[in-house]
């Protein structure tokens, strides 16, 4: 009797067993669904809680932070995958997921991107399987759950109707971004200056209503370039001190020639003098008049 006092009825046993069947079988399920779960994490759930209590700023600052993205302001990458994740991250919260429901839901997105950038699938293949991954949503002990049950049949739909719009729809441009091999490009500019060209003399030249042509060219233009090298050679010939040796006779440089000579010499003189300033002037006329014409031109 004390034996079978000690042991307790054996309806008592069965239940008892019972009990630690049931607690077995219901800690193997728990373990199960933390599996899923886990297989599911991309972001943890202190994350998710972080992430809910910021604005769409603060949601951006607090994902670069996660994400480790340093170069956000020079990467194209880096900046495209911010983009997808803030988007979704949003758009998931104003649909009150709850915050398992949000890191199953960024686990999602992570999780097809990674399709398309790692192994190379094309669209068709990346939906079969999130077909997989969320296969078992509204069923109960469905054998092919794919971890997501704690989503409800209108929120897969949501979910299916958001990623059509967003991933998929721009699948083509998701493939180019990782994996066409793109050069990095200097951007540069470069504006063509036209400068004016320097002036042959000290003072520039003055302004039309400011002097006359007549005082310009015949106190502050430059003598003509003939001029100029007469005088250098001249100066090369002749250096100073050292003049021609002239006769040390008196001769009156005038004898043997009479007023009419003279006079026929002066003429001349006078006539190419007035020849050469008046084929001067013209020739400075013609390039004020060129001048002008070019200044009109650019005014039309």
């Amino acid at each position: 009797q004390g034996n079978a006092a000690t042991r307790g009825p054996p309806g008592m046993a069965a239940k008892a067993k019972g009990k630690e069947s049931g607690s077995q079988e219901e800690g193997q399920e728990q373990d199960t669904v933390a599996k899923e779960i886990m297989a599911w994490n991309f972001l943890s759930l202190p994350q998710i809680s972080a992430l809910s209590e910021q604005n769409i700023e603060g949601v951006q600052k607090k994902l670069e932070e996660f994400l480790n993205f340093r170069q956000i302001k020079t990467s194209l990458t880096e900046a495209v995958l911010l983009d997808y994740y803030v988007s979704g991250f949003w758009w998931a919260k104003e649909m009150d997921f709850t915050h398992l429901q949000l890191s199953g839901f960024m686990a999602i997105l992570n999780f097809l991107l990674e399709n398309l950038s790692t192994k190379h699938m094309t669209l068709e293949d990346n939906i079969k399987e999130l077909g997989r991954a969320m296969a078992g949503i509204g069923e109960s002990h469905s054998e092919k759950s794919g971890g997501l049950d704690f989503f409800s049949v209108d929120q897969a739909k949501a979910i299916i109707s958001y990623l059509k719009i967003s991933l998929f729809q721009h699948y083509k441009l998701y493939e180019y971004l990782f994996h066409s091999p793109r050069e990095e490009l200097i951007i540069g500019d470069e504006n063509v200056v036209e400068l004016v060209k320097p002036m042959d003399i000290i003072f520039p030249a003055p302004l039309e209503e400011g002097i006359s042509y007549d005082m310009y060219s015949s106190f502050i233009a430059l003598p003509p370039e003939s001029e100029v090298e007469t005088e250098e050679t001249d100066q090369e010939c002749h250096p100073e001190g050292l003049q021609p040796e002239t006769e040390s006779l008196d001769i009156d440089p005038m004898a043997g020639f009479t007023i009419e000579d003279v006079k026929s010499v002066l003429g001349q003189i006078t006539n190419e003098i007035i020849g050469s300033l008046q084929t001067e002037i013209n020739e400075k006329l013609q390039m004020q008049e060129e001048a002008y014409t070019v200044r009109i031109d650019k005014l039309k």
